[in-house]
């Protein structure tokens, strides 16, 4: 069981950039930890994840060369800053103790409430 707490988010113009934040209380040492988001017509979509330690990460290709996932073990929290944004981004993004998922939302059963992210024109 864990508790979740995404924030960060907001609405920003093209090539704007946010930093999100993922707060988390109890259950924290996971192997992974990932960013997702939602789009009303897309579904969950992986953004990034990172390994226990931050050794390693991974992006998707939409986002990879503008986004960097980072955290911070001591303060239980994960970092995701968002950089030179686009209207594709567009979403409610969502932190999870999963690799490159969760995908379907029955992957998961801690959901936080995410952080709405909004790129205008």
């Amino acid at each position: 069981e864990v508790q979740l707490v995404e924030s960060g988010g907001g609405s920003v113009q093209f090539g704007g950039f946010l930093r999100l934040s993922c707060v988390a209380s109890g259950f924290w040492a996971s192997s992974h930890w990932s960013w997702v988001r939602e789009a009303p017509g897309k579904g969950l979509e992986w953004v990034a994840t990172i390994s226990k330690v931050g050794r390693e990460t991974y992006y998707a290709d939409s986002v990879k060369d503008r986004f960097t996932i980072s955290k911070d073990n001591s303060k239980k929290t994960m970092y995701l800053q968002m950089n030179s944004l686009k209207s594709k981004d567009t979403g409610r993004y969502y932190c999870a103790p999963r690799f490159k998922g969760p995908t379907n939302r029955a992957e998961f059963a801690d959901w936080g409430q995410g952080t709405q992210v909004t790129v205008s024109a």
